[in-house]
């Protein structure tokens, strides 16, 4: 049986790294993107070279609508979803005192709204089949804090509580509902940070290195193999030691 796999924010990142892990002959790869238009053809190039079938798509994970009909396509054409990866998310970056009410809301809107809207909508199907790996992208921010990311910080630790609430109620079903928290990963965001912010936390990653997002595809393609269908529940921390 050919998977059919989803993927949010899948156009680069660590999203383009997950489309390209899981690419193989046959399987059906659906994802998102917002804005990147030529990122989210480069990714469904790199689908087609290794043989599996791209479903690239423009779709705000923050409105439900669109989610309803992006995942409504997905069953008409495959008629099932085997995984589910939130990975979409953006960051308004701010001290809490300077930080604009509309910063908060489209963070929390994109990052946990999202995975919500996404999870429902996959879910339904999931149970029919009582088979289904969902994987959540969550961060060290979300377990750690981070001073400038009141708002990420707030929408990644609801992941973590999403993940657990979900693994909770579906586990019967044959579903399992994990979470990846990225450290720092060497990706469009994290370059744009400033040389002494990336050297401050260089120096507090006992790995000595930056994670790629090859590191967290990997822990997702084992999270949504059988070797992992006793794992449910839990948040596996991808960050080269720099939070134990």
């Amino acid at each position: 049986m050919k998977r059919t796999i989803v993927v949010t924010g899948g156009s680069r990142g660590i999203g383009r790294a997950l489309c390209k892990a899981f690419a193989a002959p046959g399987v059906h790869i659906f994802f998102n993107f917002h804005s990147l238009e030529q990122a989210g053809k480069e990714t469904a190039e790199y689908i087609s070279a290794a043989g599996a079938i791209p479903g690239r798509f423009r779709v705000n994970v923050a409105d439900s609508e669109e989610v309803a009909d992006f995942f409504k396509t997905i069953i008409d054409t495959t008629g099932r979803i085997d995984v589910l990866i939130n990975n979409a998310g953006i960051s308004r970056d701010n001290l809490l005192a300077r930080m604009k009410e509309s910063d908060w809301d489209d963070v929390v809107a994109v990052n946990l709204k999202g995975a919500f809207n996404c999870t429902k909508a996959a879910i339904r199907t999931m149970m029919k089949q009582k088979y289904g790996r969902i994987i959540n992208i969550t961060s060290i921010s979300g377990v750690s804090g981070n001073a400038g990311q009141a708002n990420y910080s707030a929408a990644k630790a609801g992941i973590i509580g999403l993940t657990k609430s979900t693994a909770r109620e579906l586990a019967s079903r044959g579903i399992t509902a994990n979470a990846i928290a990225p450290g720092f990963i060497e990706t469009d965001m994290t370059a744009e940070l400033p040389k002494a912010t990336k050297d401050a936390i260089m120096a507090q990653i006992p790995a000595g290195r930056p994670g790629a997002p090859e590191d967290v595809a990997g822990v997702a393609v084992f999270l949504a193999s059988e070797a992992a269908a006793y794992i449910t529940g839990q948040v596996i921390h991808v960050n080269g030691g720099l939070y134990i």
